[in-house]
C-alpha cells in the first residue's frame, strides 16, 4: 500500500535541496496564521502549501498537501495543537512524518510537554524572531533535534517529575519496548535523556563523533523515533531515567 506521507513521486527527498520546504501554518488567530505564512514566503527554499484554523483542518490539510513541516498552535477549537499532531503522526512512517513545531506562549507549559509526548519535534515561543523562525525551520526539515538537549530534559524533567507517568500504561511504551537495543545503544539512550550534546556523549563514551552519531542513528531507527527530542520522552516514558531523582534507573 502506497504511504500517504510519502513526498510526492515529482520531487526526489523529502527536504532536499532541489525543492523547497512544504509548510503548513495551523493558529485559530487569522492575523497570526496569516503572519506567520507571510513571513515564511519571503524564503526562497521555503512554500506554504496551506493554513489551518483549528486542530480539525490541520490534520486535513496535512493529508492533502504532505508537508515537511507544521507549525502547529497548542491551543485551538475543534481539535487542540496536542491532538492534531497525535492524529497526524500515529499512523506515519517516521521517514515520512511532518516536523512538529508546537507553537506557545509560555516556554514551561505543561501543553508543550504533552506535545512532545505526542510527537512534536520542539516548540517555539510566539513572540520569536523571524530569523529564529525561518532556522527552526530548517533545521526541523533537516531532521536535527531543534531544542539543546539540556533544554529538552529539563522541560520533559519537570512536567514528568510532576505528573508522573506509569511506565507500561496501556497505549505506552514500557521497559521491554528498550529490548532491541544492545547495553551501549541504552547507555547512549540514558545518557541523551540527561541532556548531552553529541560531543560530550563522545567525552563520556571516550569515542569519537562519527561513533556517536552511528550510536544515536541505530537507536532512533531502531525506537522508531524521529529525533532526539523523542529519544528523551521515550527515555522518561520508559522509567529509563526517573524524573524524581533526575538519575538514571
Amino acid at each position: 500500500m502506497t504511504d500517504p506521507w510519502a513526498p510526492p513521486a515529482s520531487v526526489p527527498g523529502a527536504t532536499g535541496e532541489d525543492r523547497p520546504v512544504r509548510i503548513v501554518v495551523a493558529d485559530d488567530h487569522e492575523v497570526v496564521r496569516a503572519g506567520y505564512a507571510g513571513l515564511l514566503a519571503t524564503q526562497r527554499d521555503f512554500v506554504v502549501v496551506g493554513t489551518a484554523r483549528d486542530g480539525a483542518e490541520a490534520v486535513q490539510v496535512c493529508r492533502e498537501q504532505r508537508p515537511d513541516v507544521v507549525l502547529m498552535d497548542v491551543r485551538m477549537p475543534v481539535a487542540d495543537g496536542i491532538q492534531a499532531t497525535a492524529e497526524l503522526l500515529r499512523d506515519a512512517e517516521p521517514a515520512h512524518a511532518p516536523r512538529v513545531l508546537i507553537l506557545t506562549t509560555f516556554d514551561l507549559d505543561e501543553h508543550v510537554y504533552d506535545a512532545l509526548t505526542a510527537g512534536a519535534s520542539g516548540f517555539l515561543l510566539k513572540d520569536v524572531t523571524a530569523e529564529r523562525l525561518f532556522d527552526a525551520v530548517r533545521i526541523v526539515a533537516a531532521g536535527e533535534a531543534l531544542l539543546a538537549p539540556a533544554v529538552t530534559r529539563r522541560l520533559i524533567a519537570e512536567f514528568a517529575r510532576l505528573r508522573p507517568r506509569t511506565p507500561g500504561r496501556p497505549g505506552g511504551p514500557d521497559r521491554d519496548t528498550l529490548a532491541v537495543l544492545t547495553p551501549r545503544e541504552t547507555e547512549v539512550l540514558r545518557l541523551l535523556a540527561e541532556g548531552l550534546s553529541n560531543p560530550e556523549l563522545a567525552g563520556r563514551l571516550h569515542v569519537g563523533e562519527e561513533t556517536v552519531k552511528t550510536h544515536v542513528s541505530r537507536v532512533l531507527s531502531k525506537l522508531g523515533l524521529r529525533d532526539r527530542t523523542q529519544a528523551v520522552v521515550m527515555a522518561y516514558e520508559t522509567g529509563l531515567v526517573v524524573p524524581r531523582a533526575g538519575k538514571p534507573a
